[in-house]
């Protein structure tokens, strides 16, 4: 019964259509993703989305060229030995709108060595190899926000 938690996602892509993907500073086995994050009282989503990807990346938002958004809100829930664990136990998942943005800069000016780093190390991947990466339970949303942005994509 509990509600999803709401939140944005951020597909970054280089000028080749890779795809940024971070390796979670808090899992010990391969779980690369992209920058997400929830979305504060009174904050828009894309607001939301660009603080994300600088709180995580220190990517300013001048440097990020907003190219989509998902169609929708995509969910995911939690796999049940995490439920009551994350997020103080409120959530059973995540609500998530995701967006696109184009990498304006160059690689140096990406620095995951922020104020609460939540990335040990990063790279640019293909969206298939995004796929095989991510998590399991979290591979049905990043399918959904992959198949929307595909035409962008390498």
């Amino acid at each position: 019964d509990l509600p999803y938690r709401p939140c944005v996602g951020v597909m970054l892509i280089n000028a080749d259509g890779l795809i940024f993907a971070g390796q979670r500073k808090d899992s010990e086995v391969a779980a690369w993703q992209m920058p997400q994050g929830g979305i504060d009282a009174g904050e828009k989503p894309r607001q939301a989305a660009l603080r994300e990807l600088w709180e995580e990346t220190g990517i300013t938002a001048d440097l990020a060229q907003f190219v989509a958004k998902s169609p929708g809100w995509v969910t995911y829930d939690l796999p049940p030995d995490l439920v009551g664990k994350v997020w103080g136990g409120r959530y059973r998942g995540q609500k998530q709108r995701w967006f696109l943005f184009r990498f304006q800069g160059v690689d140096d000016q990406i620095n995951i060595a922020t104020a609460h780093p939540e990335f040990s190390e990063w790279r640019w991947i293909s969206a298939d190899q995004m796929l095989h990466d991510i998590v399991p339970f979290k591979r049905a949303v990043y399918d959904q926000v992959i198949t929307a942005f595909r035409p962008y994509l390498a």
